[in-house]
């Protein structure tokens, strides 16, 4: 948990900076709307690269194991945000600038794509030897990972948007990215003393046959019901912290303001998260996931119309309801259910393939397309609600043609021998 709260830290205070001030530093000299497109542009880089990090690290994660793809995905994770950090602006270098953002915004992309995968089989693996009925409330300590990351990111950005306005710009927005050198020694502190997987361990000793990126495609149903399945709560997640901080300050309110919503609604998310999850242990993942669909959708109306009515306390409560509470419940039994849905020998390029395609899709274009279509509709909130809600009718349809998995088990029976060819079966 703590591992992946700090790679998620690094990964969406991006989001949250880009939302910020990016617009301007990088992408100078254009209209605001375009500026914030551009900026929201490069942040799509990131998830654009997410699945090949999971095609990456999960091939090697499958060969050689768990632990050390996580303390390489870190590393990565942590290295290119600090050099965020100190990277000049368009000012400074011109071009080159939004070049090496986005270069090393694909760094992260990458890293990030690899991360999800490993610390979750750890924690599933891990838990199948005496916990395996309660797979799901274990892995929700990784869920809990993306909300907890987010508490940080936005609480630190939100202490440094408190300066004055000049100094945020010049110096104040690198704060949060040089900050992740420190986080990046802890996480490896941590995660050095984990053990590896010992599902992992076993299948290791077994011959390896294709490439699991191959073995995977070769049947690529399980890959893209994962995907499906995961894009409404992708969708809902961009759209309602990183989207959401640019379109709320357009709409007037302070930048502490609506970071101080996001920061309750991913507080909301760590209470909502562990509850949702333990009880998918009992009710299975399809029923709180299609829960967390239906509620998404239903709620993505009133959310933009709270947002709209310029009140702070309304602002906040749509977050909660909308992110806090419908985005998590759709996230909550991912981790368990992904997992469940992949053998072993490709459980991590398998699961990370299907986590990551969802997130390319429901969140690196969504605040992309949510900002194009609002500033086409002359700033009317309808265009992205009704994405919202599109994100949430493809998980729902693809959950509802998912079985269930909850008593499925993640031991794999050896592979039967081939018998011996009998001598009437053999040719003359």
């Amino acid at each position: 948990m703590l591992g992946t709260a700090i790679e998620f830290y690094d990964f969406l205070v991006y989001g949250t900076v880009a939302a910020l001030v990016f617009g301007g530093l990088f992408f100078p000299g254009a209209d605001p709307a375009v500026g914030t497109i551009a900026a929201f542009g490069t942040f799509a880089a990131g998830y654009v690269a997410r699945p090949l990090g999971g095609i990456l690290f999960g091939h090697f994660g499958d060969r050689i194991g768990r632990k050390s793809m996580m303390l390489l995905t870190m590393t990565l994770m942590g290295v290119a945000s600090f050099l965020i950090g100190v990277l000049p602006t368009y000012d400074a270098i011109g071009v080159w600038a939004p070049v090496l953002l986005v270069s090393l915004r694909v760094v992260q992309g990458l890293a990030i794509g690899g991360e999800w995968g490993g610390a979750t089989l750890m924690v599933v693996e891990h838990a199948e030897r005496t916990q395996s009925s309660r797979r799901g409330l274990w892995s929700s300590a990784t869920q809990l990972g993306a909300p907890l990351g987010s508490v940080l990111s936005a609480g630190v950005v939100t202490l440094v948007a408190a300066l004055p306005d000049d100094d945020f710009r010049s110096w104040g927005w690198r704060v949060p990215f040089l900050l992740s050198i420190a986080l990046l020694a802890v996480g490896l502190f941590v995660r050095l003393k984990v053990a590896e997987s010992p599902l992992f361990a076993r299948t290791k000793k077994e011959p390896a046959t294709r490439p699991p990126v191959v073995e995977v495609l070769r049947r690529p149903a399980p890959v893209l019901r994962a995907a499906g399945i995961g894009i409404g709560a992708f969708t809902a997640q961009s759209l309602l912290t990183s989207f959401m901080i640019s379109y709320a300050v357009g709409q007037g309110y302070s930048r502490p303001q609506v970071l101080t919503g996001v920061v309750l609604a991913s507080c909301t998310a760590l209470l909502v998260l562990p509850a949702a999850s333990a009880l998918s242990d009992r009710i299975g993942r399809r029923p709180v996931v299609l829960a967390g669909a239906i509620a998404s959708a239903a709620l993505a109306f009133p959310v933009l119309a709270l947002v709209n009515s310029g009140s702070p306390g309304l602002l906040i409560l749509a977050l909660v309801l909308g992110h806090g509470i419908a985005q998590s419940l759709m996230y909550a039994p991912l981790g368990a259910l992904l997992s469940e849905m992949f053998g072993t020998r490709v459980r991590y390029t398998g699961a990370s393939l299907g986590y990551q395609g969802a997130t390319l899709i429901g969140a690196g274009f969504s605040p992309l397309i949510a900002s194009s279509l609002l500033a086409s509709s002359g700033g009317d909130s309808t265009p992205v609600s009704l994405l919202l809600c599109g994100g949430a009718a493809i998980t729902a349809l693809t959950v509802w043609r998912t079985r269930e998995t909850r008593t499925n088990t993640l031991e794999e029976a050896p592979a039967p021998a081939t018998p011996a060819p009998s001598p009437e079966a053999t040719p003359r």
